[in-house]
């Protein structure tokens, strides 16, 4: 079932928009829900997600430490 939705876009955006739209010929609804679908299902991890727990705290006892501890803290 379809619902009709009201949104507030910039006036020149939803120009391209539907410009973009056209030359692929869909209709502006339909690119945005299919951008909505796309961004919704994008299980990609960000980069802090990527990353997060492969990194170790330096030890203290390390010169590199204590040189950026001293230029930073």
């Amino acid at each position: 079932m379809k619902r009709k939705l009201t949104i507030t876009v910039d006036n020149a955006l939803v120009e391209e928009a539907k410009r973009f739209a056209r030359s692929r010929g869909l209709s502006l609804s339909s690119l945005i829900e299919t951008s909505l679908r796309d961004t919704l299902a994008d299980d990609t991890p960000t980069v802090a997600e990527q990353w997060r727990g492969k990194f170790r705290a330096a030890e203290r006892d390390d010169p590199r430490y204590e040189a950026l501890a001293r230029k930073y803290l």
